[in-house]
């Protein structure tokens, strides 16, 4: 994570550095931990602007555009990763100029490589399914909600939908969802919320197009419920933020002139909200 580069990040917090490093683990029946290593903007390797192919680099760690790779000591803690990742699917989901933007270059990223912590490792080609994503801001929103639902397929042609809401200037709300089913895209903009509860941490919602409707039920409750602090980018304090990205989705999908088809998934959802 890159923060407030020139302000140097937050002077005289630890957890306020300009260049951050995070790593998260979510064990299946465990409470998550994470990692965070903080760095000055000495080193730090960024593509220009509009600069393609994308590389974010700093000491031990680097994003690229099909693989990434760290090495943390946090706390006693060691870990390490080095992946390789490709997709079919990509996205901007929001891009509102000064407010900034949220894009998905990898939705249906499938992973390969090994991944150690505190002595265990993991490793496989295929390691894992997931996503992969860049958001920018000048600062985070007051509130926002964010999913992406994985739904692995065995002939390859993985389906996914993200979809975000979050506050915007003079009490407006962005709010869209992008499905990707059979090598299609379909995108909705009229995401209507039947139920958002950040204690239970629930979110249900659907939305339509003249050609396709979902209804979708997301339950990010148990042990894999993550609350962190963030620090805000003004540096004065910091806000909670929840997330869950074992959490479990159901999807009723319809479309005109097909059956209806109903997608699950018991632990390849990420829920993530913040504010009330």
């Amino acid at each position: 994570m890159l923060m407030n580069p020139g302000r140097r990040g937050c002077a005289g917090d630890q957890d306020g550095m300009p260049v951050q490093v995070w790593a998260t683990w979510f064990p299946r029946d465990g409470k998550p931990e994470s990692f965070i290593q903080g760095f000055g903007l000495e080193g730090l390797d960024l593509s220009a602007r509009g600069q393609n192919p994308f590389h974010f680099g700093m000491s031990k760690n680097e994003i690229g555009e099909s693989s990434c790779r760290g090495e943390l000591e946090v706390r006693g803690h060691a870990i390490s990763w080095d992946l390789q990742y490709h997709s079919k699917f990509r996205i901007t989901l929001s891009n509102k100029g000064w407010i900034g933007f949220s894009r998905t270059p990898h939705s249906d990223a499938v992973f390969s490589g090994v991944v150690r912590l505190d002595g265990r490792r993991f490793e496989g080609k295929p390691l894992g399914f997931g996503v992969q994503g860049h958001n920018c801001g000048y600062r985070h929103r007051n509130f926002w909600t964010w999913t992406h639902l994985h739904f692995p397929s065995a002939d390859a042609r993985s389906s996914t939908l993200e979809a975000l809401v979050y506050e915007m200037p003079f009490g407006m709300i962005f709010r869209k969802a992008v499905l990707w089913h059979e090598d299609e895209k379909h995108e909705f903009r009229n995401l209507r919320e039947s139920r958002r509860d950040p204690d239970g941490f629930v979110w249900d919602f659907s939305c339509s197009t003249k050609e396709c409707g979902l209804e979708v039920a997301i339950d990010g409750a148990g042990p894999s419920l993550h609350r962190l602090p963030y620090v805000k980018t003004d540096c004065k304090g910091s806000f909670e933020v929840a997330n869950n990205s074992l959490a479990r989705a159901v999807v009723r999908l319809e479309r005109r002139g097909k059956t209806v088809e109903t997608l699950e998934t018991d632990a390849g959802a990420a829920l993530e909200m913040v504010g009330r």
